[in-house]
């Protein structure tokens, strides 16, 4: 191992080199060159893993993966184990090696991370999963036998896909259901093109497919179908819708069109990538061109608004935030890529009033001061007195995060049981509701979080639905044997 590996101590780390900031701006394609992150520079920094005895790495990654394994094999030249490993654990290792916050999760916790900078653990894991979606490995998730169960998933995001494909393999015929017109929620619609490509995707909806896996899209629970109805038709249900309610800002003018929620600016940006047409964009309501932007939030999803008007061609961007950048709930690599991009930050700064005549023309700020910690730990803000300044701004985004909708209402199902902060309560060993055979699990449970939660969810549920239904078909043919 001592040849391969430990190499910490004389490559130093390199990150896949990032396009040109001229021209990253003016497109949507991913902003590095993996195509340059090739075999041998894999395995180079693959072999910078120390081999820690507790590898932190793993301990801070919510699917728990095998980092130091594969990042061993990588470096032996052993890519189709390397890979056979990473998905052994992840259902979407591609995915999460571009869009998870490794600077906060396993980089973050990297044992080297202190003197010699962390493994590059996200372009590895990238690089493996890219290198075998390139070489075949990468299979429909085809079951050796089929089983007489039924399985419906509510939600095609993260937690639906990933229950799905593990419930699939197990050979349960399972049944997506979405509101949507393509697979993928939140990383199709939500995330931009430069941090996600969409083929990306969009692939593995064609796996899906080709593994037997039944998708019902433009289908929405309450209308045209209801959850007693999905329950009488599956064996067991999974509720996997996340959430999509956007958290409003309380503000004198903030009626004035012009002000629009980051959720419908995101989704309006991608349809049009995706060749989809909207009227909105058309309008111009939902598009950056031309105007000066300010972003109200601080968390990934101003950031890909900020970026993403970048790129619409505004002719000024600002994220307002009312912490400092050393508190910022999002990704410092996505800050830092805003800022190359030309973004500017107004740091400890919160909206006081949208100002206009029918259409915002204006933010009027106060500066804030970081307090006291709260019961939290966080530290609290407070406005300074006299200190409020004014953004011009022809269009607002809200990023201010998400909430759940709500769900009895919407699935007609009263008897659905929801926490004080209208997430779904489930009992938490389990993840099934109080309705028998529904269970729940991603957003819809934890409130806004990250996709790698969502499919740690989606792996967890589908334990414990085939579990459920097993004990229940050996039940009843107890039963009928008496």
């Amino acid at each position: 191992m001592a040849e391969r590996m430990l190499q910490f101590v004389r490559l130093s780390q390199a990150q896949p080199e990032k396009r040109d900031v001229a021209a990253r701006r003016a497109d949507f394609g991913e902003i590095y060159r993996y195509q340059q992150f090739d075999t041998g520079a894999a395995a180079q920094q693959a072999s910078r893993c120390s081999q820690c005895g507790v590898p932190f790495c793993s301990v801070h990654c919510p699917l728990n993966n095998n980092i130091p394994d594969w990042l061993k094999l990588t470096a032996e030249g052993r890519l189709e184990e390397a890979y056979e490993v990473s998905s052994a654990t992840n259902t979407f290792p591609e995915i999460c090696g571009r869009i998870c916050p490794q600077d906060r999760l396993c980089e973050g916790n990297c044992v080297i991370e202190k003197g010699f900078e962390s493994v590059t653990i996200g372009a590895v894991e990238r690089y493996i999963t890219d290198t075998a979606w390139e070489r075949g490995w990468v299979k429909p998730p085809t079951p050796r036998s089929e089983l007489p169960f039924s399985v419906g998933i509510i939600g095609a995001g993260p937690a639906g896909l990933a229950a799905a494909e593990k419930l699939r393999l197990r050979g349960y015929q399972v049944h997506v259901y979405d509101q949507h017109d393509r697979v993928g929620g939140l990383m199709i619609y939500g995330i931009p093109g430069f941090k996600l490509e969409k083929e990306v995707v969009l692939r593995r909806w064609r796996q899906y497919e080709a593994g037997g896996i039944h998708f019902h899209l433009n289908c929405a629970i309450g209308q045209d179908v209801t959850l007693s109805e999905l329950r009488e038709r599956h064996d067991a249900v999974f509720i996997a819708t996340g959430v999509y309610k956007a958290r409003d800002i309380d503000c004198v003018g903030g009626g004035l069109s012009g002000i629009v929620p980051a959720l419908d600016y995101l989704t309006a940006s991608n349809r049009i990538n995706l060749g989809d047409a909207v009227p909105e964009f058309a309008s111009g309501a939902l598009d950056a061109k031309g105007k000066r932007v300010v972003v109200v939030g601080g968390g990934d999803t101003a950031m890909d608004c900020v970026r993403t008007a970048v790129r619409q061609g505004a002719t000024a961007v600002t994220c307002l935030y009312r912490r400092d950048k050393a508190n910022m709930p999002g990704s410092m690599r996505e800050v830092k890529n805003a800022e190359e991009e030309g973004v500017t930050f107004e740091w400890l700064a919160a909206p006081e009033a949208f100002t206009g005549e029918g259409k915002v023309e204006g933010v009027r700020a106060i500066r804030m001061h970081l307090g006291l910690p709260d019961a939290t730990g966080r530290q609290q803000v407070a406005p300074i007195p006299g200190s409020a300044f004014t953004l011009g701004a022809e269009l607002v985004i809200k990023a201010l995060g998400f909430d759940p909708e709500d769900l009895p209402r919407a699935f007609e199902e009263p008897a659905l049981p929801v926490t004080r902060w209208g997430t779904l309560k489930v009992h938490h060993r389990t993840m099934m509701t109080e309705l028998p055979g529904v269970f729940a699990g991603g957003d819809i449970v934890r409130g806004a979080s990250l996709v790698v939660w969502a499919i740690r969810d989606g792996r967890d549920a589908a334990e414990q639905i085939d579990a459920y239904v097993k004990a229940k078909a050996g039940q009843t043919l107890a039963v009928a044997a008496e």
